[in-house]
């Protein structure tokens, strides 16, 4: 299949120009001025955008969790991915029985035939041994060069700090990016048992049990290692707290190689949201902070500090024993409503894949706080480059995956659950009034999205092995 998009505003993460856009096959082929081709499809882009297609790399989709599991799965994530924008997600495998090749398999096993739109894969490792610690060498021939390590959740996730040096070690004489969760395991176990035995279970103590001198004080310590395992290369996952920011600087400042991110929640939402009614949608971890760590995580996205803007995607419904209806069926899955009367059984996790690039724009990009090249850096161009997809993904250049989103900045629309393509009963950003949204979505050159209408189908998404990546700091 032949297409050309003519007469759109190209913007990627450094330049923005008016240009054609020929696509062959899977690949852009050509980019430049009046082009042509005599058996092309036709798409005039005129007053759009043309974006790279998003790349969302921190996304638990089908992921099992206390009672339930995730409500979105690689086919239904993969739906709201590709209607907000994204077209590329990066899923983690947990570490449960068996090798991790074996793992992996079972993992590749629930989403080939589901996966919607391209996918990839970090490895968790939650234990840690001497046969783990030789096939942490074999991750790349699989095609992931990420892990993930936990400073937190005790007895399940956590290794100890000198098991994280190992990794870290290892990771680094692997060319794997090594990827953190920050939090103070240990102090979150105490206060969480001293919170139920004065019969404290409502929402907001799934915040106040997680302190953000936690997080401060593990991003430190995730650090130090980093760099007694000889400067081994670290991503700070999930950036909440105005002290996260402040320690990334640090690390730098100290010849540390040390990337971040942060999610869109974190930047709009605080723990007071934990207080209200129905605050159990709001529960995450880590959970939300306060103004001034939305204010400190903006001015990190403003100066670059950040560099990525993922979501943390893992939705459950608010009220999981009513159905919605999705793709014409009644559908329920236990959700929060399990942690009805006690903070620690609500399933930790939001939705947010669908919403991601429309939200960023509207109150990043109209609100002058970030550039539409910045925008792209940040939820194209540099996820794709640290988790080694780049230039094959978030770029617009020939030879790339033709995944492109045609974006129209002056929509206007206003935001909710009845918009969002997630398979759950609630939108964090419902009401919100949006400026700017995708209007069509290309996936290798195949058109996926194009207005409401949703073209794309399970299995039509594409496991990809991924390079080492780019440190960008």
């Amino acid at each position: 299949m032949t297409t050309i998009i003519k007469n759109g505003t190209l913007i990627t993460a450094s330049e923005t120009y008016q240009a054609d856009i020929l696509i062959e096959g899977e690949q852009i082929s050509l980019i430049g001025q009046d082009l042509s081709h005599s058996n092309a499809e036709l798409i005039d882009a005129s007053g759009l955008l043309v974006l790279p297609g998003g790349v969302d790399p921190h996304v638990h989709l089908d992921l099992p969790m206390f009672d339930t599991v995730s409500s979105d799965d690689h086919y239904t994530g993969g739906k709201a991915a590709a209607f907000g924008g994204t077209t590329t997600v990066i899923d983690f495998v947990p570490q449960d029985e068996g090798t991790l090749a074996d793992n992996i398999a079972r993992w590749r096993a629930k989403a080939d035939p589901l996966a919607s739109v391209d996918f990839g894969f970090h490895m968790n490792i939650t234990r840690f041994n001497q046969d783990v610690a030789r096939e942490i060498f074999s991750l790349p021939d699989l095609g992931i060069t990420s892990l993930k390590v936990f400073t937190a959740y005790n007895q399940r996730l956590r290794l100890s700090d000198g098991e994280i040096f190992r990794v870290m070690r290892l990771a680094r004489s692997a060319g794997i990016l090594t990827m953190v969760h920050a939090e103070n395991g240990d102090v979150i176990d105490i206060l969480v048992d001293e919170a139920l035995a004065a019969g404290n279970t409502a929402p907001i103590f799934h915040a106040k049990t997680r302190p953000a001198w936690g997080a401060v004080e593990a991003s430190l310590r995730a650090a130090a290692l980093a760099g007694q395992a000889g400067d081994a290369p670290l991503y700070l996952v999930h950036m909440n707290t105005a002290g996260e920011v402040n320690q990334l600087v640090y690390a730098r400042e100290h010849g540390l190689k040390m990337m971040g991110e942060t999610c869109p929640q974190y930047l709009f939402f605080t723990e007071e949201d934990l207080r209200r009614e129905d605050g159990a949608k709001w529960v995450c971890s880590p959970p939300m902070r306060k103004p001034i760590d939305n204010q400190r995580l903006w001015k990190g996205v403003e100066e670059k500090t950040i560099q990525v803007i993922a979501t943390d995607h893992c939705p459950f419904f608010y009220d999981g024993t009513t159905p919605v209806v999705y793709e014409g069926q009644p559908v329920a899955i236990p959700g929060k409503e399990l942690g009805r009367d006690n903070f620690t059984k609500i399933p930790n996790g939001l939705p947010g894949l669908g919403d991601r690039m429309p939200i960023m724009w509207t109150e990043g990009v109209g609100r002058g706080h970030i550039t539409p090249n910045q925008f792209v850096a940040m939820h194209c161009t540099n996820p794709a480059k640290i988790f080694g997809l780049y230039p094959q993904k978030g770029s617009l250049v020939p030879g790339a995956d033709a995944d492109i989103a045609l974006w129209d900045p002056n929509k206007e629309l206003t935001y909710g659950v009845n918009v969002a393509h997630h398979r759950t009963d609630y939108n964090l950003y419902e009401d919100w009034q949006l400026r700017g949204f995708p209007v069509m979505v290309f996936l290798r050159g195949q058109k996926i999205v194009d207005g409401e209408n949703w073209y794309g189908k399970p299995g039509g998404g594409r496991y990809l092995n991924r390079n080492e990546g780019e440190i960008l700091t």
